[in-house]
Order: structure tokens, then sequence, then C-alpha cells
């Protein structure tokens, strides 16, 4: 390395502006200059649809650093309206197009650091340039939402996709006051997640109001009456509306490497090693449009998550400057508040796990408890699914929604998963404990107790889906009024506190299946039934869980 390298960074944000940040941070002598084609280096686009919802109420509260304060503080030079149209790899020389001017200018570089994001996603649709279809990726987007709803005094928005952003602009406009429907090609909003944990998602939104139109899609958008815009659905339905906020995902900005000979990888991004450098030796890439390794799964793709990118602008950095460091990989870390709940997952979920062919290797436990000691008021219940493997209890993923508490315990377990821990050190954490914070036995604890007892052999699991399967007897050790309320169809209904004198009207010739409301009561009942001889397994997540199953169903 020269004594004062050059290095260059196209695009900001998080991965590129924590790269400048930190390769100042080690080097005093480096010349360091960043490059973005926009009008900010640095902002909360995570923050994007709270200023939309007026909860963030001034716009330069976006801003995370300026161009300004990385001169001042860092002594690094950033170039808005900056469009970075080509590299010469060969004499390592990029070439810049000053948008404001028009006129274009060459930079040499001992190092360049590929920082281009990702682009959102806009089909081509029939209508998908008319005035008021939105995307939402910057604060030049943000601020044009803001000013269609006020101009026209909107009333009504449609939100085309149910992922993160389209929960987080659901939830937004709805707090602006605007009625909200949502169109969702798949069953379920959130993707990402196993659908039946997504139930109580789903009740949420319609009970707030929100129109939730699953299995759908836009077929065509059309000029309506003034300046609203007509909707029709691929089911045929119709609607009409003062806005639309396209939420269907992005791609990685990959036309920049691409030009330049750049290997990409099977998922469509820019493909880097271990410490973020691209199949150039003087070139990293960072951020939303690299493909990074599931330390999960193991698989490679595309995950646009800021954690991430922030961590990577760090390592790209540390190897420029010949650090060691390397990232491991992701795992899928995220949160979306949504209304009145929570939703949070890390690591693998079933579907996906079943897609690359790693069920047989799992195993699933569903459990509901309060967010603190339930004797405190105010607790609120968290349904929470674990995910682990049968040989050796290791922790392969999490998810889990409710109104309080819920990133919490996701944190916990995201730790736990990148430690290779397993559900015997769950069982042991010690995590902190008042009764207004959380309880003695923490969720986090009762998830790793639970699925400890499965793998001691202390539990014998059956799961919901197996029910219609079954020729096991269904037994409710639920109160009588509990079970008069709801019960599945066949089950017998013995409390459990009348078990141990009601024990002969259970046939020992047949299997038994056990449940309550959230699965406690029926271990009691199948760890009792056990010890006399009968052959029993407890159906995980009790009734609770079969009422998310069967949301699931019903909105599928």
């Amino acid at each position: 390395m020269s004594k004062k390298p050059r290095i260059l960074i196209v695009g900001g944000v998080a991965g590129g502006a924590s790269c400048a940040a930190r390769a100042r941070r080690l080097s005093e002598t480096a010349e360091i200059v960043m490059f973005d084609r926009g009008t900010h280096v640095s902002f909360a686009n995570c923050g994007l649809p709270y200023y939309v919802g007026n909860v963030i109420q001034n716009e330069e509260d976006l801003l995370v650093a300026t161009p300004q304060l990385f001169k001042e503080r860092f002594n690094i030079e950033v170039r808005l309206r900056s469009n970075v149209a080509a590299i010469d790899r060969a004499n390592r020389r990029i070439e810049v197009t000053d948008l404001e001017r028009g006129t274009t200018y060459g930079e040499d570089y001992d190092y360049l650091v590929l920082s281009p994001g990702a682009r959102p996603i806009r089909p081509n649709l029939p209508g998908i340039d008319l005035p008021g279809i939105f995307s939402l990726r910057t604060i030049p987007d943000s601020r044009q939402i803001v000013q269609w709803i006020e101009q026209f005094e909107a009333t009504q928005a449609v939100v085309v996709g149910g992922g993160y952003i389209g929960m987080e602009m659901t939830e937004n406009l709805h707090t602006r006051g605007l009625k909200v429907t949502v169109v969702e090609r798949l069953n379920q909003v959130m993707p990402l997640l196993d659908q039946e944990m997504v139930a109580p998602i789903h009740d949420t939104l319609i009970k707030h109001g929100i129109s939730l139109y699953l299995n759908d899609g836009v077929a065509q958008f059309e000029k309506g009456e003034g300046h609203r815009i007509k909707l029709t659905l691929q089911s045929g339905h119709q609607m009409e509306t003062d806005l639309v906020i396209l939420c269907i995902g992005v791609r990685p900005h990959t036309s920049l490497a691409e030009k330049a000979g750049l290997d990409i990888g099977p998922g469509g991004g820019i493909e880097v090693d271990g410490q973020m450098r691209t199949s150039d030796p003087h070139i990293w890439a960072v951020g939303d449009a690299v493909e990074v390794r599931d330390v999960v799964t193991g698989q490679t793709g595309v995950v646009p998550l800021a954690g991430p990118a922030n961590r990577q602008g760090r390592i790209a950095a540390d190897a420029i400057m010949g650090r060691s460091s390397t990232f491991r990989g992701v795992q899928g870390t995220s949160v979306v508040g949504i209304l009145d709940h929570v939703v949070a997952f890390t690591g693998a979920s079933e579907k996906t796990l079943q897609k690359l062919g790693m069920w047989d290797q799992m195993e699933k436990i569903y459990l509901h408890p309060g967010h603190h000691a339930n004797y405190y008021p105010g607790a609120e219940p968290i349904s929470l699914k674990f995910i682990f493997k049968k040989e050796d209890g290791r922790i392969i993923g999490a998810q889990a929604v409710g109104q309080k508490g819920v990133e919490k315990r996701i944190d916990v377990v995201a730790m736990a998963i990148q430690m290779g821990a397993t559900v015997f050190d769950l069982e042991e954490a010690e995590l902190c404990y008042a009764p207004q914070f959380g309880s003695a036995k923490d969720p986090v604890n009762m998830a790793g107790m639970i699925a400890a007892n499965v793998l001691r052999g202390d539990a014998r699991l059956a799961h919901w889906e197996e029910v219609e399967e079954s020729s096991a007897l269904m037994l409710d050790v639920r109160d009588v009024m509990e079970y008069k309320q709801d019960h599945v169809d066949e089950a017998v209904n013995i409390p459990i506190d009348e078990l141990r004198r009601r024990m002969q009207e259970i046939p020992k010739d047949r299997e038994i299946w056990t449940y309550c409301f959230v699965g406690q009561r029926s271990y009691f009942a199948a760890r009792t039934l056990t010890q006399h001889g009968y052959n029993v397994k407890n159906i995980s997540g009790g009734f609770k869980t079969f009422s998310m199953h069967e949301t699931a169903k019903f909105l599928s």
C-alpha cells in the first residue's frame, strides 16, 4: 500500500458511508472521495416510511451525515449528483459525470469500493408511469409522496406488496388517516415468515380497517377521475385510489459492475469474497448490491438490510488497510412494527428449510408466553416459533409476533445462532429479570426448556398439520367452559385437574394426542399419562397455534 492511498467510493448510505468513515479512522493519510448520484450521501432510508407518516416531522432528521460533516470531521470529500458511469480496470480509473453541469471527467484510484445499493422493482404493467404511483427509496421519494397527499388531500391509498416496506407504509399511511388497501400476490404478508406466524398480523390489519387482498396482484393501472388512479387486479376486481405505493421488492444495482466485467452471482448480486473483495483485487463491493452467504443454510443471495451493509463497509475498509477482518455472513435478523403488533425473526424458516430439503433434520415448537410476569399488570402474549436440529439441538431459526417484548427475545436467539448455541444453552441462559420486564423463566428460557424436553425424550410432539392424517384420540385437557367455546372436532374433554381420577376413561390401546390452550397443561397431562403406561404425544402450541393455522388456511 502506498503511503497515501487513494480510495474512491461509489455510493453512500449505509455501506459506502460506513466504509469511508472506517477507512479514515484507520488512516489519516489516505485520500478518500465518495461519489453519489443523488442529493444525499448518508441518510436513514429505514426512516422514510415514518417521515411519510409524520412520525418523523423534519426531513433534516433523516440526514445521518452531510458532505460538510464528512469534510470537517473526517476530511472525506463527498461529490453529490455525480454518476460513476464506467470503470477502466486496467488503468484503475473511473469515469464520472457531473449531473449538474453535464460534464464528464476521470479519477484514478488505488482502491475502489462499490456501494450502488438496489433499485425498486417497477413491473412492466400498463399505466405504471401514471402520476401518483410511487416507490420509496430516497428522501426525494418520501417528499413527493407527502406533497401528493397534501396537495390532493388524499384519503385513500393502495400499497402493492406486503413485505417490510409495504407493512411500514401501511402503518404510516393509516397513521396519517388514510384508508389503506394492501394487495399481495402471495397468500400472506411478510412472506419470509411461515404462514401461520403471520396470522396475528392479518388479524390486526383487518381489525384496524385495512383492506387485504391476498393471492392477487395488479394487472393494470388506468387514469381515474382527476388525480385518482384506477387499478384492475388479476382477479378482475377494480378499485380507485388517490395514490399507489409500490413495495414489491428491490433488485441489486449491478449495471456498473456488469459493465466493468466483474463477476455476478446466481442471485443477481455482485460476487464478493469474505473480505468483500470482488473478482478484481482492487475493487470491493458492499451493501444491497452484493451476494452474501446465509450462515444457517449455507445458501448465497442478496439480503438488503442496513445492519449487514454497515458491517460490510467496515470489513471492506479493514481489508483495504491490510487487516484480516472477514464478513461472517447473514442470518436475516429483522423486525417490523405493524400497527399495534411487532413481528421479528432470525435464521431459517420452516418453508425455506422445506424448499432446501433440510426439514427432515429439524424439529419445531410453538409457545405463547407473556412478555413479562403475568401477575404484573399489562402482560401481553408473544407467539414464538422455534426451530432446532433433531441431532444436537443446534438452534436454526425463530419467529415471534406480539405487541410487546418481541424483538428482545429474537435478539437473544439471534446471538445464540451466531455462537452456534443449542437449546440446552438457552435452558441455562441467564437473562435479566424483574416482573415488569420479564419472567424468572424468560420466554427464551421456556423455548430452550421445551425443546430440550423433546430431545431428552421427556416430551413427544405432534403438530396440527398432522391431525387430519392421524387416528389418535384427541384429548382436550382445558376446562369445560373453554372446551364449550371451541374445540377440535371429535376431541374428548377431560380437564387436567380431573385427569387422574378419570384416567380409566382413556383407552390404552390407542395413541393419545393432548392439547390445551398454549401447550403447558397438555404437557403436564402427557407426562402424567406417559408414566401410567399410555402412548402420548403433546400437540405443540395448543389450541392457540391451531387457531393460527386455521386463520392462515382461511385467508389462503
